[in-house]
């Protein structure tokens, strides 16, 4: 699916349609709106740790990600709004080695240019993973909401 042919969410529907990083993480994007992101991972081997459960690099990337969406929604299709994390703190509570994992980002507060959020991991079962609070700063045109037009950071020839 496309960056505009998503019609649930008038975004992206995964890190794939993003490319780089997010590519890599490989999450999907299950809902959003003004102040919610919801994102699932399918946990992969290449998510889990020498201990054989998943990485905490990953629960806290899927926390950065998500509360930096639950500030960022944009509701005008074929734009985007941007924001980069001035702090994040985490605290892990639970693990698994399978399965879907989803991360649940809230906007709590925030002015012009600066937001704050929350997140949450959770397992397939509902256990507690991971648990954040960030402070981040919306880029430059982003504190409108229309945002600015989406660039895909793709490197493939889909």
């Amino acid at each position: 699916m496309s960056y505009i042919e998503n019609k649930k969410t008038d975004h992206v529907s995964s890190g794939q349609d993003i490319g780089g990083f997010h590519a890599l993480l490989g999450y999907k994007i299950i809902d959003w709106g003004e102040k919610k992101a919801v994102i699932e991972l399918e946990v992969r081997p290449e998510h889990l740790n020498m201990g054989g459960v998943i990485h905490g690099g990953v629960l806290t990337s899927l926390l950065d990600i998500v509360c930096s969406m639950a500030g960022t929604y944009c509701a005008k299709a074929g734009h985007v709004r941007k924001a980069i994390t001035l702090s994040l703190t985490t605290t892990f509570t639970g693990q698994c080695s399978s399965g879907i994992v989803r991360a649940v980002g809230v906007k709590r507060a925030g002015g012009r240019r600066i937001f704050n959020c929350s997140g949450e991991v959770y397992d397939q079962e509902g256990r507690l993973l991971a648990m954040g609070e960030a402070t981040c700063r919306l880029r430059s045109g982003s504190e409108l909401p229309d945002g600015v037009p989406f660039i895909s950071r793709k490197t493939d020839t889909d």
